[in-house]
């Protein structure tokens, strides 16, 4: 019996701990959620990242810069860029694949 109580008694405490994890992020997503731009940097160092990660490790950055560019349109860069992450198996996110486009259009390409 005293077995079993230790067993309910440390599947109580792991479940008190989850909830009190889950509302600290609840409350600190609710907190930072306010602050302007917050939410917008998180995603621009995902983005700047990947791109170190994956992009550049790849091909450099002088494929961005060179004068005869594959890519000339945003629509051609986000599609660019997912068939970089196909090519390479990285199974990202869309969000993360329109990150990485975004932080590539606005460090080298420009489009509108």
């Amino acid at each position: 019996m005293a077995r079993y109580s230790s067993v309910l008694s440390l599947s109580s405490a792991l479940g008190l701990s989850f909830a009190l994890a889950a509302g600290a992020f609840q409350a600190k997503a609710a907190e930072t959620a306010g602050a302007p731009g917050t939410a917008a940097k998180a995603e621009h160092t995902k983005a700047l990242g990947l791109v170190a990660d994956h992009c550049i490790k790849c091909h450099g950055s002088e494929v961005y810069t060179r004068a005869d560019r594959k890519v000339t349109t945003r629509d051609g860069l986000e599609r660019q860029v997912r068939r970089c992450e196909t090519a390479l198996e990285l199974t990202w996110f869309d969000e993360d694949i329109a990150g990485v486009a975004s932080y590539l259009n606005d460090q080298y390409y420009h489009f509108k």
